[in-house]
């Protein structure tokens, strides 16, 4: 995570984006009244925005709560895939 000032974010912005999408980092950019914004990825924007979604769910969230413990414990199955 990089931070910077929104000065410095106004004189050099495009090497700030190329920066940020190249290394798929976040910035964070403090503003002269000391609040904070964060740029980010599209795609880091969207799968926040997509967990988000699928945990909203308390049913599903709970699903994907075990499943991912299970998998951390060993507890897996592999399967081949069915062609339709």
């Amino acid at each position: 995570m990089n931070v910077t000032t929104i000065s410095k974010f106004r004189k050099n912005a495009k090497n700030y984006f190329d920066q940020v999408i190249n290394d798929q980092d976040t910035l964070l950019i403090t503003r002269n009244d000391g609040q904070t914004v964060v740029l980010i990825p599209l795609d880091t924007f969207n799968s926040y925005t997509e967990t988000d979604y699928l945990l909203s769910n308390p049913a599903n969230a709970k699903r994907l709560r075990r499943s991912v413990k299970d998998a951390k414990a060993g507890k897996v199955k592999e399967r081949e895939l069915i062609e339709i």
